[in-house]
């Protein structure tokens, strides 16, 4: 099994697996600061500043996430969403980290975050997804006018 998912991999252009490779990365980092650090530290971390130059696309993102949680234990969609959001930012695109919450039929609260990009999920679609209460959008990790500082 391991083995043949070696050569996958192999099998990938130089650019997917580069791209699949900073994912699982980048995913694992996420996993162990939500795990560790308290949130909106660990997001200012992991995020960092916007990039200029575009380097990966919404899609390629998408395709990687869904490869690379399966290989993170225990990468569930806040992990997820803050990874996509490091990625995305990082390669210059818009990145809107979303968490929204429902009541399950036995009364019990349940939430989700996923990763919107110019109008898109990229990370965390749900069918229910509707069903979900937003919070209030997260603002940027780190917002335009302390990027600008550390520049």
């Amino acid at each position: 099994m391991a083995l043949d998912a070696v050569r996958k991999f192999a099998r990938l252009a130089p650019r997917d697996r580069a791209v699949l490779t900073r994912t699982v990365f980048t995913l694992a980092l996420s996993r162990l600061v939500t795990w560790v650090l308290p949130f909106p530290v660990g997001r200012r971390l992991l995020v960092g500043k916007r990039r200029s130059r575009q380097t990966v696309t919404g899609d390629q993102i998408r395709w990687a996430m869904h490869h690379a949680q399966r290989v993170i234990p225990k990468a569930t969609c806040l992990p997820q969403a803050v990874a996509a959001e490091a990625l995305l930012t990082r390669g210059g695109l818009p990145a809107h980290l979303q968490i929204g919450v429902k009541k399950t039929p036995d009364g019990k609260l349940t939430a989700h975050a996923w990763v919107e990009s110019d109008g898109r999920i990229v990370v965390g679609y749900l069918r229910d997804l509707d069903a979900y209460t937003r919070l209030p959008t997260l603002p940027p990790a780190w917002p335009e006018s302390r990027a600008a500082k550390f520049s």
